[in-house]
């Protein structure tokens, strides 16, 4: 029988051992480890000045995008760490891997056990995304959640290449240790390529999808039972089936297809 294997907290994040599913290296590391260490590596790169440790997270359709764009998952790989944000990914592991993941990362679950471990440890967040509305709502939610949580800053995720150096800088003058990026893909993916070597005063970054909209309300999250059975895609895709059905159609074919052949 093939045992779970949860990341040594006392191991650097980069790391972690991994497996390799639909072409990407995703860490095998549970919510409460990846929560600790995250705060535990920001809070030790504060006024290094160097790099910060950048997670990034996959679903189906970063598998089906990974597969079809080669630039996209350059900048996957490029990654220090990839979660699994997809149920289907960790079942698939369970199912045909050696080495299985011992549970989902989703964002939206990790960003509540980052938020519980930086209150108690002094870790402060920034949020960048999203409309000027859902990322004000959202800060506000987890501060009425987490009142000792310390914001840093934010900032909404509307802004031209152009301005970017000055949204690098506002950041950098902010310092927070833990900065969640929520430009949806690939745009967040892109901006940390273009910018994390200028983010010297960022512990760790998180990419985070549509994280704010869900904290802000704006999105609900499926019923628990149906995050168990892998079928968020399908409550998200009755929720807005003009935007996401036909996407879903066409990304979870590929992802599977990427599970198969490209998986260890």
């Amino acid at each position: 029988m093939v045992q779970n294997v949860t990341a040594n907290t006392q191991t650097p994040m980069a790391n972690w051992p991994t497996t390799m599913l639909g072409r990407l290296p995703v860490v095998r590391a549970d919510l409460a480890t990846t929560a600790e260490a995250f705060v535990r590596e920001a809070i030790a790169r504060r006024r290094q000045k160097v790099r910060p440790f950048y997670s990034t997270s996959a679903n189906g359709q970063v598998l089906a995008m990974c597969g079809s764009e080669p630039d996209f998952l350059e900048l996957m790989l490029s990654a220090d760490q990839i979660h699994a944000d997809g149920m289907p990914m960790v079942t698939y592991s369970k199912l045909f891997s050696k080495n299985p993941l011992p549970e989902r990362v989703a964002t939206t679950d990790l960003v509540h056990s980052v938020a519980r471990e930086a209150q108690a440890k002094g870790a402060s967040f920034y949020f960048l995304g999203a409309k000027e509305e859902v990322n004000r709502r959202a800060v506000e939610k987890l501060n009425s959640d987490y009142p000792r949580l310390v914001f840093a800053g934010r900032r909404n995720g509307y802004f031209t290449q152009d301005e970017e150096s000055e949204v690098v800088d506002a950041i950098n003058q902010a310092a927070p240790d833990i900065l969640w990026i929520g430009l949806g893909i690939p745009l967040e993916q892109q901006f940390v390529a273009r910018n994390i070597n200028r983010l010297t005063k960022v512990g760790v970054i998180k990419t985070s999808g549509g994280l704010f909209d869900f904290l802000s309300g704006k999105n609900s999250r499926a019923p628990s039972w149906m995050q168990a059975a892998g079928l968020e895609w399908a409550y998200r895709a009755w929720l807005e089936p003009r935007r996401l059905a036909m996407r879903y159609l066409t990304t979870n074919p590929q992802a599977i297809s990427a599970l198969f052949r490209h998986s260890a």
